[in-house]
């Protein structure tokens, strides 16, 4: 658990909301792809299916962390 909190902080550090967003974006797009190669047949990793969720997961984590700091700054 202490390592997940870790990992947010560092990514909201090394990243802005609108960077995450678009990795966030990026990672999504890349989940469906990996889905049709899985489909097809051609996905020679299936691991890669359950990585990338996981990644789309901390991704969105550190956005919600991101725009809880934003909001507790405005107040």
């Amino acid at each position: 658990m202490a390592t997940a909190n870790k990992n947010v902080k560092e990514a909201k550090e090394i990243q802005s909301l609108e960077q995450l967003q678009k990795t966030l974006a990026d990672k999504q797009q890349d989940l469906i792809e990996a889905k049709r190669s899985h489909a097809a047949g051609d996905l020679v990793n299936p691991r890669v299916l359950t990585a990338t969720r996981k990644e789309i997961a901390r991704l969105h984590t550190a956005i919600r962390a991101a725009q809880a700091v934003e909001q507790k700054e405005s107040k």
